[in-house]
Parts: C-alpha cells; sequence; structure tokens
C-alpha cells in the first residue's frame, strides 16, 4: 500500500498529475478545492472512492483511493474536529482506521488550533487509537514550537500516541528524533532557507512493523508547485 499526503496549496485541479504520476493507492491532499472525479480524467487512473470535506469549495481536506481499498467515513466523526477525519479501511478483509489530517486555525476557540485540534481529537478518540490505526497529513507542528502555549503541544501529542504504542513512521525509517527532521515537508513562503518538518504520518505497530520506505519530496521537484512537498509512505500489506 502506497499512502502519500501532500498539502498542494490550492489549484489541485492543475496538479492531479503531478502527484498521481507516484501512483499513490490512497491520496490525501490538503487545501484541495472541491473537485468530482471528471477532473482526473487526464490521469487515467480510476477513482475507487472520493471524500471531500470542509466548510470553503476553494480550499478544504480531500482523501482519495485508486485501488481496492474501501473507504468509509466512520459514525463516530464528531465535526468539532472537521478537518481531522476517521475512515474505516478495508482491503482482502484486513482493516485498520485511518486519521485524514489538516490541522487548522480556530479563530472561535483557540485551544482547537493547530496542534491543539489534533491533541483534543487524538483524546476524543481515544477508544478508537487501540484499533490497528495510522494517523496522516499536514499537522502543521514540530518539537520545536513545543514552547508556545497549547492545551497540547507537539510533544504531548507524540506521548500520547505512543501510549498507544502509535509512532512516526518517518522517524522510525530514518532513526531520527522528534525536532531534529532533516528532510523538510514546508518551506516557508515557498523559500528553501526557511525550511520545516509538519508533515506526518503515524502508525500502529502491526503497520510499522509492515514498513517498507518514506520518502519525503525534495525541493527542487515541488516548489513550483506548492509550499509543502509529499510525504510518500510504503507498507507491505
Amino acid at each position: 500500500m502506497r499512502i502519500i499526503t501532500w498539502n498542494c496549496q490550492g489549484a489541485f485541479r492543475r496538479k492531479a498529475d503531478i502527484i498521481l504520476a507516484h501512483k499513490p493507492d490512497i491520496l490525501l491532499v490538503q487545501e484541495c478545492e472541491q473537485l468530482n472525479d471528471q477532473s482526473f480524467n487526464s490521469s487515467n487512473r480510476p477513482i475507487k472512492f472520493h471524500h471531500w470535506h470542509g466548510d470553503n469549495k476553494h480550499k478544504s481536506i480531500a482523501i482519495y483511493s485508486f485501488s481496492d481499498y474501501t473507504m468509509e467515513l466512520m459514525h463516530d466523526f464528531n465535526s468539532m474536529f472537521r478537518y481531522i477525519l476517521p475512515f474505516r479501511v478495508t482491503w482482502h478483509g484486513q482493516t485498520f482506521t485511518l486519521f485524514a489530517i489538516w490541522a487548522m486555525n480556530n479563530k472561535i476557540n483557540r485551544e482547537a488550533r493547530y496542534v491543539g485540534q489534533i491533541w483534543l481529537s487524538i483524546n476524543y478518540y481515544a477508544e478508537l487509537l487501540d484499533d490497528t490505526c495510522l494517523l496522516i497529513g499536514d499537522f502543521n507542528s514540530n518539537k520545536i514550537w513545543d514552547y508556545k502555549g497549547r492545551v497540547g503541544n507537539h510533544s504531548d501529542v507524540v506521548l500520547k500516541l505512543a501510549e498507544h504504542d502509535i509512532h512516526s513512521v518517518y522517524h522510525q525509517h530514518f532513526d531520527m528524533p522528534q525536532g531534529k527532521e532533516e528532510h523538510p515537508t514546508f518551506h516557508l513562503q515557498r523559500k528553501q532557507n526557511k525550511p520545516y518538518h509538519i508533515d506526518y504520518c503515524f502508525a500502529s505497530k502491526v503497520l510499522r512493523d509492515r514498513l517498507i520506505n518514506v520518502e519525503v519530496g525534495a525541493y527542487d521537484d515541488w516548489i513550483q508547485h506548492s509550499d509543502h512537498v509529499p510525504l510518500i509512505v510504503d507498507f507491505d500489506l
């Protein structure tokens, strides 16, 4: 299974073929406009599942399946965490829970902004974390910002997930500590001298044991398309 997360920084209709060339089985796209299946005619990759969610038709979150992975938004979904979507994924009799994430600002409830939203959601969905589980997307967060006052900071989220034996596949694959990442996923204002690692894939042990590869897109290959590069993860299921 190849799963990719990419914040496309808008206009996904003009960028779809670029990311689909990497042949994802499951693709998560942030800052994506509302599209229909016909928007992908040039890709020659039939969409098996498509779910778009948001309150801004020009800039929200979408998830796609291009292989025999059936997906269903879970009844447990709490719209309070509107850009953290729990899906039940099924493939050849195997199932796991996938949280599609785009950690956003929240002007009404400051506690629920950015990583605070993730912190609140993983506490709300705590029982789901005991299942085989994968959390992937744009967390807009890093340990280097722990000093900022939040209801739950980045390290709090990492420790809470660790209680359920859920860990970052990037940090496992490259044997790096949180906050010391050598592969940035985001460049502020698209400037190479402003790099940050803020996109993640956290997985339960049963999935981490089947991890094949983790790839972070190169700046030169992606900066003309977005301020983010894709995070590409391969599992042997």
